[in-house]
């Protein structure tokens, strides 16, 4: 993983808050999910939710802010209001079967007011990988696998990002796909609270928030900074095969529900306990 600077003018301190978007209904994934969010489908026996809750435990994140729709009432019994040293703060949409991840990100304009790890509900990565996600004004990316598809960025001369673009799918060494994992400083979330407003305000409700981003940086008021994700250590589940694929790749690092140092995730003891013992939906 590469770890390059952000912008100069960012705050330096590290992104203590995540904003995880969870309201979608997962469809692709029916029937595991006709009554159970995304984020509590298990991948390799442990869900997406429990293994992102242990991720941001292990870098001491103290507050968790997540946008619900599809059971909701699932997600709030399992997390409760306080969960890997995390405050809980529950934002419902209560239109999620119409609307994308673009007014799941609006609806968050009033609750955070601090620099933030914005993260989609739907990925599992090796948690070491977060590492240089910490500063504001960053973007995951990965090298473009043949498997890919959806948004990918171009980085320019400055290691900075230069252009979103949508369904390049054949690898060139040039695009590099988005893992949909950001972390934004407050100046960077005022201005994109703005062109929020202004899509949500003309019922642009079903689209995404990429698109914001990338208007954003074409018209060179957003820098993100890239932090390089390595292909074979993340994936993101939108189907089945994708769910067995993810679950090869679990396999391969650390469990959560592990005690962490302070530094990143440390290797699991014996001894310790599971963070959670609440139920856990089981494959079909």
């Amino acid at each position: 993983m590469i770890d390059l600077p952000g912008c100069s003018d960012c705050e330096k301190k590290q992104v203590r808050t995540a904003l995880l978007l969870a309201a979608g209904m997962g469809s692709r994934l029916a029937p595991l999910t006709d009554d159970t969010p995304k984020c509590l489908v298990p991948v390799n026996e442990i869900s997406i939710l429990e293994r992102l809750v242990d991720a941001l435990r292990s870098y001491k994140f103290k507050r968790l802010v997540i946008v619900i729709g599809h059971q909701a009432r699932s997600i709030r019994d399992f997390l409760g209001t306080r969960a890997g040293g995390m405050e809980i703060t529950y934002i419902t949409s209560p239109v999620y079967k119409t609307t994308n991840n673009i007014y799941s990100l609006w609806l968050a304009r009033k609750e955070i007011n601090e620099p933030f790890l914005l993260i989609e509900s739907d990925l599992v990565f090796d948690p070491k990988m977060l590492k240089g996600m910490l500063q504001p004004d960053r973007i995951a990316v990965s090298k473009l696998q043949p498997w890919m598809n959806g948004t990918t960025v171009t980085i320019n001369s400055r290691q900075m990002v230069k252009a979103f673009q949508k369904n390049v799918q054949k690898p060139d060494g040039k695009h590099f796909k988005t893992v949909n994992i950001y972390s934004l400083s407050t100046r960077t979330w005022k201005q994109v609270r703005k062109r929020l407003d202004q899509h949500i305000s003309k019922d642009m409700v079903n689209g995404y928030y990429e698109t914001v981003f990338a208007d954003m940086v074409t018209d060179d008021c957003l820098s993100f900074a890239p932090v390089f994700f390595d292909a074979d250590h993340w994936y993101e589940i939108d189907t089945v095969a994708d769910l067995r694929a993810a679950d090869q790749i679990c396999s391969h690092y650390h469990q959560p529900s592990a005690l962490f140092s302070d530094c990143g995730p440390a290797e699991p003891k014996a001894e310790n306990m599971p963070l959670f013992t609440r139920w856990r939906p089981a494959l079909a």
